[in-house]
């Protein structure tokens, strides 16, 4: 820089000097802008050496201000809270859901009463603790304390797939291990903890799944109790093992398998299928039963298929179970189901490979209606006319992401007494 500003200075100087100049005359203002132009070095050094320091001070705050970026705690709150440690060692996410529902019913021979409640809210906490995933979740919708504990583990990937130690669902049925804020339908269908594993959602075990693109694995040990049971020596096992063929972004086709055993022992309580065949807060009828103090065991084996094809999806379970008896023949039990929806304006069920079952679609800014409907049927084929079966009817709305609307109506039949009772059933879904 300081060689460009000397040689403008000289030619200028040059430029300007008349040539009829004499040389004294020459001399003289040649000695003034020698004089200049040493001032003008002196101002243009002084200049660097300011832009110098000005330097290092920009590289300095930069600096200081990355450290202070990484040392910061990260907060996300993109559906949902989630709260991020600088050094990415820590991590937790706070979710919630409220389903609140109303009920009606067309009355036949059962005594019913239409009411309205909270069918769940959940507060969830969980996150990431040096290199271990953790997961608490209470439900006040159905009680305080151990009542409505339901998601309480530790978790780590560990030999390809992924451990859990704690509180969670057997690795048993399709439907059963769908999250409630994405079933089809208001309530689960009988091969589930609604019917076959009553009472029998969430266990205290350990539990291993593995899973790829197209394929899951699961195996879980479990003690029969759930949080808030009876303490008992009774224990269970429960394995899934599913795949899907095709799956991409507008196609899955999904075949699983899966079997439980619950081998009750000391202190167990007595174990039931029983069945809400009107939809929840609607009469029941139980199915089967083993005495917790016999001693017996409650096996049972599935078959899933499932597929979602654009628009259209169709889930199917079918399920055959004993109950022994400590005295006379056991009882074996049989249930399915058959379910399926279509999405009116666009959309698709989305698959979930890591765990083997479908979720929500995703919505737009219009929303999403889809139209549901459900068969499904229970039944003790040693113990005659213990059947229950109902059909049930949908409407869902999904205006965001976050919230959906849903419409049920239930006909359940009762071949015990021959009740025909229906339900008309409303929830409005919220969760993040």
């Amino acid at each position: 820089m300081r060689h460009a500003i000397l040689a403008i200075a000289i030619g200028a100087a040059l430029a300007g000097t008349s040539l009829s100049a004499s040389a004294q005359s020459r001399d003289s203002e040649i000695e003034t802008l020698k004089a200049q132009i040493a001032e003008l070095m002196q101002k243009v050094e002084s200049l660097e050496e300011r832009t110098d320091a000005q330097s290092e001070v920009n590289v300095d705050t930069a600096t200081q201000l990355d450290t202070i970026t990484n040392k910061s705690v990260k907060v996300d709150t993109k559906g949902g809270i989630k709260v991020t440690s600088a050094d990415g060692k820590f991590e937790a996410n706070i979710g919630g859901r409220v389903h609140f529902d109303t009920y009606a019913f067309d009355r036949d021979i059962a005594s019913t009463t239409g009411t309205t409640e909270f069918r769940r809210a959940r507060l969830t906490l969980s996150g990431k603790a040096l290199g271990w995933d953790y997961k608490m979740e209470q439900d006040f919708g159905a009680g305080t304390n151990l009542d409505g504990l339901r998601d309480l583990y530790i978790a780590k990937n560990a030999f390809g797939g992924k451990v859990t130690i704690g509180h969670f669902k057997p690795y048993r049925s399709m439907e059963e291990l769908t999250s409630s804020n994405e079933i089809l339908m208001m309530e689960r269908p009988f091969s589930s903890a609604t019917g076959l594993f009553n009472a029998r959602q969430f266990q205290q075990g350990v539990g291993y799944l593995k899973a790829g693109t197209n394929y899951t694995a699961g195996l879980s040990v479990f003690n029969l109790r759930s949080a808030a049971g009876v303490r008992n020596e009774g224990v269970g096992a429960a394995g899934r093992f599913t795949y899907a063929p095709i799956n991409n972004e507008t196609s899955t086709l999904h075949f699983g398998g899966w079997f439980s055993v619950e081998d009750l022992n000391a202190g167990s309580a007595t174990t039931t299928a029983s069945v809400s065949y009107a939809g929840r807060r609607g009469p029941s009828q139980t199915i089967a039963t083993v005495n917790g103090v016999a001693g017996d065991k409650i096996t049972a084996y599935g078959l899933e298929a499932a597929g979602s094809f654009g628009p259209a999806f169709f889930q199917s379970e079918y399920v055959q179970a004993t109950f022994e008896q400590p005295s006379g023949s056991d009882q074996d039990v049989n249930t399915w189901y058959v379910q399926g929806s279509w999405l009116l304006n666009g959309g698709h069920k989305a698959y979930k490979s890591a765990n083997g079952f479908f979720g929500s679609p995703k919505v737009s800014d219009k929303g999403l209606w889809e139209l549901t409907a459900r068969y499904d049927t229970i039944e003790n084929k040693d113990i005659a006319n213990r059947e229950a079966t109902s059909w049930l009817f949908g409407v869902n709305y999904y205006v965001n992401p976050n919230l959906r609307f849903m419409f049920n109506y239930t006909q359940g039949d009762n071949q015990v007494n021959g009740d025909e009772t229906g339900q008309y059933a409303l929830r409005t879904q919220f969760a993040f």
